[in-house]
């Protein structure tokens, strides 16, 4: 096969066959199962890099949910405009609806009072005076840090006989000592599998969490209200992230 490759590379040499989208698909399949490391080291026509380049559209190809989008409406407001308005709201406690709106007009932004008040509702933050009060994430981490325990999930794209699979990895971390755990890889995480989970984590003997007291975790509908009930049994509560929170940062010093 590396001598029919050496053919090829001769027959070819200067030149760029042109490929069918279904070669390109075949080629991208078995160069990821050889790697980046393997190609280096058999005579291709195409270069290591254009081949991976190949497989990363074909995953991305497959998470392309343009189609799904809504047709034209009323367009969303500026993310810069949603970022100061959060901005405003965090940084200064005691400002209202009223306040912010006026200090967004300062800086030439016209924006409706409903619209403000959605957006710190999406964002978890409470409307003033009481925004004032509420224990800022920062030091509810620093008071809680040792009795603190998070989790997400990360994909991961493997090729089965089946084709692209998608396999979902839960994991969990302890916020103290940065220690993870693993806690399953499925391919349709159900509430079954998350149910099983958190009797694994709040195993007597071994269990992740069994001597936390708190689990943060995002919004995803993964998280089901028997994952959160079995947890809840065993003395373990949880708290969900607010809506569209990428910046929180799991530190005791967080700004």
């Amino acid at each position: 096969m590396i001598e029919q490759n050496r053919v090829l590379l001769e027959l070819h040499e200067g030149k760029c066959p042109r490929l069918s989208d279904d070669q390109r698909r075949r080629l991208a399949i078995r160069g990821k199962a050889v790697g980046r490391k393997g190609l280096f080291e058999i005579p291709t026509l195409f270069r290591p890099d254009t081949v991976l380049g190949w497989h990363r559209k074909l995953i991305a190809i497959k998470h392309d949910y343009s189609s799904r989008r809504r047709g034209p409406g009323r367009p969303p407001i500026m993310t810069e405009i949603r970022e100061l308005i959060v901005r405003f709201a965090a940084e200064n406690p005691p400002w209202g609806y009223t306040r912010i709106i006026g200090a967004l007009d300062n800086l030439g932004h016209v924006v409706a009072r409903t619209t403000v008040a959605s957006i710190l509702k999406e964002n978890g933050l409470t409307p003033a005076p009481e925004r004032g009060v509420r224990t800022r994430w920062r030091d509810f981490l620093s008071a809680h840090w040792d009795a603190l325990a998070a989790t997400d999930f990360f994909s991961v794209e493997v090729w089965t006989a089946r084709g692209l699979t998608t396999y979902y990895v839960l994991f969990f971390i302890e916020l103290s000592t940065r220690r993870v755990e693993i806690a399953g890889i499925s391919t349709n995480p159900n509430a079954a599998f998350m149910a099983q989970v958190a009797r694994n984590l709040t195993d007597e003997e071994d269990g992740f969490v069994r001597e936390k007291r708190t689990l943060i975790h995002d919004r995803d509908t993964k998280f089901t209200d028997q994952f959160i009930g079995i947890l809840r049994e065993s003395g373990v509560s949880n708290i969900k992230l607010p809506r569209r929170s990428p910046s929180l940062n799991a530190a005791p010093n967080a700004s």
